[in-house]
């Protein structure tokens, strides 16, 4: 029986590793992207090579009526789904008494309502035939303290909350609702930092390397599926044990 996964922000880091590893898993992709029609492309074409269907559909989370339309088209498209991988997500760090308006609510649209947009929309999908799994990207830094993210702190809290009640909620229409919370992962938006930086937080994580995507996206996989069917409404850490 085919499979259908939408998938947010996939058009690089995280998402893509997402994508690119549940279709892997026999699911066919919807590839969302914001604003990078030309690597949201890539993604599909990556999806095809492997043998699975695959749409790429733009739609900024935060904005509930586009939200709206990829589902609809993605529906158009597939006719079911089974899956949603909340990835989508902005990083706008600054220290308390630097913090603009523009940046918290940016913060904010995307991270937190963007991702209950998303879950309300998968979730009417899947009530019908009882059967669905939402996965919700949060980060390390939903539980250790990062000097400079405490807006981005606060909205991957607010992620790790959601997802427990979510989870309860949507049990008993046979929907599991489950979060990864992944430290620092080699991906574009690691590359901003300045190489001093990385240094430091090297010398933190225990493991003494940085994440890949391909690891998260292994461990998305995973609770994606049926070896899984009993878990829901927990937060899954990977961060080479630097929370510990």
């Amino acid at each position: 029986m085919e499979k259908v996964a939408l998938v947010t922000g996939a058009s690089r880091g995280i998402g893509k590793a997402c994508a690119l590893r549940l279709a892997e898993c026999g699911y066919d992709i919807v590839v969302n992207y914001n604003s990078n029609e030309a690597k949201a492309q890539e993604v599909v074409s990556a999806i095809e090579a492997k043998g699975q269907k695959a749409i790429a559909i733009k739609a900024n989370t935060a904005d509930l009526k586009e939200v709206q339309n990829m589902f609809r088209e993605a529906h158009k498209a597939f006719g079911r789904l089974d899956v949603l991988v909340n990835n989508a997500g902005v990083v706008d760090d600054a220290y308390l008494l630097m913090i603009n308006e523009e940046s918290l609510a940016r913060s904010l649209d995307i991270n937190i309502k963007g991702y209950f947009h998303c879950a309300q929309q998968a979730a009417l999908k899947m009530m019908g035939k009882k059967q669905g799994v939402i996965i919700n990207v949060s980060s390390v830094s939903s539980v250790l303290a990062v000097e400079g993210q405490g807006v981005y702190s606060a909205t991957k809290g607010a992620v790790n909350s959601m997802t427990a009640t979510l989870a309860k909620e949507l049990a008993p229409r046979g929907i599991r609702v489950n979060a990864v919370a992944p430290g620092f992962i080699e991906t574009e938006m690691l590359d901003a930092i300045p190489e001093d930086k990385k240094e430091e937080y090297l010398r933190a994580i225990p493991m003494h390397r940085l994440g890949t995507a391909a690891e998260v996206a292994d461990v998305v996989a995973q609770l994606c599926s049926d070896a899984f069917a009993y878990v829901t409404g927990q937060v899954v850490v990977l961060d080479g044990g630097l929370s510990l």
